[in-house]
C-alpha cells in the first residue's frame, strides 16, 4: 500500500486530506520536523507532504534536508505563493509545488502520477530520451521543438508508459495548462504533439486514444 509522511501544522487541513487520502493509503501526519526527519531516516515512505511554514524548521530547508535521507517523493503543499519559495524547492529536492487551496482529488491525481513515475522509470532502450535538467526531449537522437506544455505532456507519458490518463488528469499535471479555459485544449495539444512525434500522425502509434477516457503513450 502506498505510503504516505505528511507534515502539516494546521489540524483541520491535515484531518481534510487524511481523510481523503485514507481511502488508497497510508498516511502518516507529523507536525514536527524533526521528528519527521528521524521517522525517514529509520522508514521507508513513498510520497512526502510537506508545508512550508512549520515549527522548529522553514520547509524549504526541511525539503534540503529530507532529500539527504529519504528518496521519497516530495510534493509542496503551502499558501505561500513566492515565485522564489517554488523555484528553490523544486531545486533542492521537490518533485512537484501545489498552492493552496486546492482540492484533494488533485493532491491525490499528483501523488498518483509521482508514484507512477517513481515504480517505472524511463527506459533506456526508448526512441524517445528525457533530460529533465535541460526540459528537452529527443525521438531518435533528434532535440523536438516544444512548448513549455507539450513538454510536460510528453514527460508524463514518458514517466508512466501504457498507463491511462483522462484529459483531466492530464491538465493537472502540466502547470503551464492551469489557468486554461477548458479540457477541449487537450485535445489539441494531443493533436500537435502527435503532428511532432508520430511518424504519420493521422495513424498514431505512441500517443493512442483511450475511448470513454483519454490518452496513453504506447511507445
Amino acid at each position: 500500500m502506498l505510503k504516505i509522511l505528511m507534515l502539516e501544522d494546521d489540524e483541520v487541513i491535515a484531518k481534510l486530506l487524511i481523510r481523503f487520502l485514507s481511502q488508497y493509503a497510508q498516511v502518516t501526519h507529523i507536525v514536527y520536523p524533526l521528528e519527521a526527519l528521524e521517522l525517514l531516516d529509520e522508514k521507508k515512505f513513498d510520497i512526502v507532504i510537506l508545508d512550508l511554514t512549520l515549527p522548529q524548521l522553514d520547509g524549504l530547508e526541511v525539503c534540503k534536508l529530507i532529500r539527504k535521507v529519504s528518496k521519497a517523493k516530495i510534493i509542496i503543499s503551502s499558501a505561500r505563493s513566492d515565485i522564489n519559495d517554488k523555484l528553490f524547492a523544486l531545486e533542492n529536492g521537490a518533485d512537484d509545488y501545489l498552492p493552496k487551496p486546492y482540492d484533494p482529488r488533485e493532491l491525490y491525481a499528483r501523488i498518483k502520477i509521482l508514484h507512477a513515475r517513481q515504480e517505472n522509470p524511463n527506459d533506456s532502450n526508448s526512441k524517445f530520451k528525457l533530460d529533465e535538467t535541460q526540459c528537452t526531449i529527443s525521438y531518435e537522437g533528434k532535440v523536438l521543438e516544444l512548448t513549455m506544455a507539450e513538454y510536460q505532456i510528453m514527460q508524463l507519458f514518458l514517466d508512466n508508459k501504457k498507463q491511462a490518463f483522462s484529459r483531466s488528469d492530464i491538465a493537472n499535471a502540466v502547470d503551464s495548462h492551469r489557468f486554461d479555459s477548458g479540457l477541449e485544449s487537450i485535445n489539441v495539444l494531443i493533436g500537435r504533439l502527435r503532428k511532432k512525434v508520430e511518424p504519420d500522425y493521422k495513424h498514431p502509434i505512441y500517443i493512442k486514444t483511450v475511448r470513454g477516457l483519454g490518452y496513453k503513450f504506447d511507445g
